[in-house]
């Protein structure tokens, strides 16, 4: 078997390939509460073992790998750290929320791949229930001829609070730019400065803000000098596809899935929310062209 997954009770799991590290997944932080809790990969790295993720850097020690989270969900914080307010620019209120694992319905291993199937509650900073999620992690394609591995990511969320809840952004709140939220990814500090590339011929920290199929991210590791290519893929099905991105390359590394990045979206009570995303790991730096036939792959 060439896979293998650890999993060590109330804390993570683990996945490795040939013995190498592709994922940990912690899924029961030990998080103080103005960072928000919440379940975070990291690290993540790449087939020839080149860490792709940044925990708890001191700039934004909320942001911790790759996780799914939301700055502004009707006036709770699931982020971490301070909150915008119009007029006020950040400032530090009770309202950090958390995402709570309850249990996991399925822990499936295959030869060359995991089936992951999760159950959380998104918890206000008062103790409220405001949404049910399943969450489901799939590696299912791992190509060491091609050097590089995938994952699927599934996200549904249904709004238990009785009420109408918004998804929100710092920029729905009234500040420029800074649409981030949905899932999120913080790079190596070496990706400073790093390519970035998106669908219909975007490139640069221009793609701030513009929509698109996909984003790739190109960075350059510390040490031994090895480029990674990542690339995140919308899918069709999602809420406002093609959804527009949160992406930087200076300070630092980092892109959003964020479908709400100028504009709120409601959920109604009991309604849910469905995302699904695909991420690629890979060695090495990806053409656009490259990039843009994988995409044309995937169902």
């Amino acid at each position: 078997m060439n896979t293998k997954l650890i999993h060590v009770l109330h804390d993570y799991v683990e996945l490795q390939y040939r013995d190498q590290l592709l994922f940990r997944y912690v899924y029961a932080p030990r998080t103080e509460w103005i960072e928000s809790p919440k379940p975070y990969f990291h690290p993540l790295r790449t087939l020839a073992g080149n860490e792709v993720t940044l925990f708890r850097p001191y700039d934004h020690v909320w942001h911790k790998g790759l996780a799914m989270t939301m700055a502004q969900l009707s006036g709770q914080n699931f982020w971490g750290g301070p909150t915008y307010v119009h007029g006020q620019g950040y400032v530090q209120l009770q309202n950090n929320g958390r995402i709570v694992h309850r249990a996991w319905n399925h822990l499936d291993q295959t030869d060359d791949g995991v089936d992951l199937a999760e159950r959380l509650e998104w918890i206000t900073y008062d103790g409220q229930r405001w949404i049910a999620e399943e969450r489901r992690i799939v590696v299912d394609e791992i190509n060491p001829a091609r050097g590089y591995w995938s994952m699927s990511l599934q996200f549904s969320l249904r709004n238990t609070s009785g009420h109408l809840l918004t998804f929100g952004s710092p920029t729905t709140e009234g500040r420029p730019l800074a649409g981030y939220g949905s899932l999120f990814w913080r790079g190596p500090r070496s990706f400073l400065r790093g390519t970035i590339l998106a669908a219909g011929d975007l490139e640069g920290p221009e793609v701030m803000g513009k929509a698109a199929r996909w984003l790739a991210f190109v960075g350059r590791h510390d040490g031994n000098g090895d480029i990674s290519t990542l690339v995140f893929l919308d899918h069709p099905g999602n809420p406002r596809f093609p959804n527009k991105w949160f992406v930087r390359n200076d300070p630092y590394a980092c892109v959003s899935f964020s479908f709400m990045f100028d504009e709120e979206l409601p959920l109604l009570p009991d309604q849910t929310l469905s995302l699904t995303y695909r991420i690629v790991l890979a060695d090495g730096e990806w053409s656009r062209a490259g990039i843009e036939d994988y995409a044309q792959s995937v169902k």
